[in-house]
């Protein structure tokens, strides 16, 4: 049986994605951490699955205005991640063990000022970041607190979920702030990457009219077959092609590559290189 960290069944170590050497030559290394003991209003999530998101590569690189992941203890970044709750906190009683549950890019905020009140708490002053000044999704097991968990709902598998929890939120939130209403235009550069293939889908899911604009033939193929109605190449800008092409209706569907955990160094170099087409999950179970 698996050593316990005070609940049954739970291990005493989890793999985790750690920085080494933080700065411009860093590098990951995926090693054995300790699971850690959710505080009274926390949650304790294993999580499934893990987005890996550029912002991930800031936080190690350490140049990020907001302080350094050392300067607040942390080792592990990242901030999309999915899976179950597994331990709750002696105050928590809106969750039970077992519930699916989310990471998302803040930790938590104040939900006592006018940005939070409105709905855009990520603008909130006293609002954290996961993976910066908390550890974050690289790593299997991690705490939240209850009143900021992410719900999953059914039929949405956690390597969907991972990535929403940033790219999809963000996304959606411009879209609607732009005041784009149906049958408007709108370009997305960098359609064919982690954010932009889900604004793609969105907008068009909105009734809007889509042109992408990213580099390459497989990022021009995913942008037509996701609805672009016209894609720029921006390597051979002057080969703009315009086409009448019927729309492309569907679900949202997340484009991603799967990595196991013990590769997860290799995906974030994979990432770093700017070679991704859609978006990066690592599998904590293969």
């Amino acid at each position: 049986m698996a050593e316990t960290n005070g609940n049954i069944g739970l291990p005493k170590t989890c793999k985790a994605g750690v920085v080494v050497n933080e700065g411009p030559d860093f590098t990951l290394a995926v090693e054995d951490v300790p699971v850690p003991t959710p505080g009274p209003d926390d949650v304790l999530i294993k999580l499934n699955a893990t987005g890996i998101c550029y912002s991930d590569i800031h936080c190690m690189l350490a140049d990020l205005p907001i302080g350094t992941m050392s300067s607040f203890g942390v080792r592990s970044p990242g901030h999309e991640g999915a899976g179950v709750v597994v331990a709750l906190g002696s105050n928590v009683t809106k969750w039970k063990i077992g519930d699916r549950a989310g990471i998302k890019p803040i930790y938590d905020c104040c939900f006592d000022c006018e940005l939070c009140w409105a709905g855009k708490e990520t603008y909130c002053g006293k609002a954290d970041q996961i993976g910066l000044q908390y550890p974050g999704s690289y790593q299997q097991y991690v705490i939240s607190p209850a009143r900021y968990t992410q719900r999953i709902p059914d039929g949405v598998d956690d390597f969907v979920a991972g990535p929403i929890m940033c790219s999809g939120s963000t996304i959606y939130c411009s879209l609607k702030e732009a005041g784009l209403k149906a049958g408007d235009w709108v370009v997305f550069p960098g359609a064919g990457g982690g954010v932009g293939h889900i604004g793609v889908q969105l907008a068009k899911a909105m009734g809007l009219r889509v042109v992408g604009v990213d580099a390459g033939e497989e990022k021009r193929a995913l942008c037509m077959k996701l609805g672009c109605e016209s894609f720029v190449d921006s390597q051979r800008l002057k080969m703009w092609l315009q086409k009448s092409l019927r729309f492309v209706m569907g679900q949202l569907k997340p484009i991603y590559e799967v990595f196991p955990v013990a590769k997860l160094p290799e995906a974030v170099a994979k990432l770093r290189s700017g070679k991704v087409a859609g978006r990066l999950v690592v599998d904590f179970n293969s």
